[in-house]
């Protein structure tokens, strides 16, 4: 395994624990995605990062470490990266929270499965 491939685990890893920080500082996801001018365009960006560096291990061929990952997992991440980027306005809240609350956490301790190694 790679270091340069590798660091894209721990930088995942990284943008996840600061979106959960920030959930934390602000009291809940609800209340995070509310605010429009600060926390919610951070975890969007965070967000955005994830699926860029999923992204990147694809490209990469990446395929033993993506092989952590389940697939549509993936895919759904990179899916909400494009209407991130391209319909910023109308992206669905509720599926960003439900990304927070559920995908996150599995992302995490697949990420954390291959940095504990």
């Amino acid at each position: 395994m790679s270091k340069e491939l590798i660091s894209k685990i721990y930088l995942i890893n990284e943008k996840i624990e600061y979106i959960e920080q920030i959930v934390e500082e602000v009291g809940s996801i609800t209340k995070a995605l509310e605010d429009e001018v600060t926390v919610r365009p951070a975890i969007l960006m965070h967000l955005t990062a994830i699926a860029e560096q999923f992204d990147k291990l694809k490209r990469a061929h990446a395929d033993k470490l993506l092989s952590v990952f389940d697939e549509q997992d993936v895919k759904g991440m990179y899916d909400v990266r494009t209407y991130i980027a391209h319909d910023y306005e109308g992206v669905n809240l509720a599926i960003i929270e439900w990304i927070i609350r559920y995908g996150l956490p599995k992302f995490k301790i697949q990420c954390r499965s291959l940095i504990d190694v």
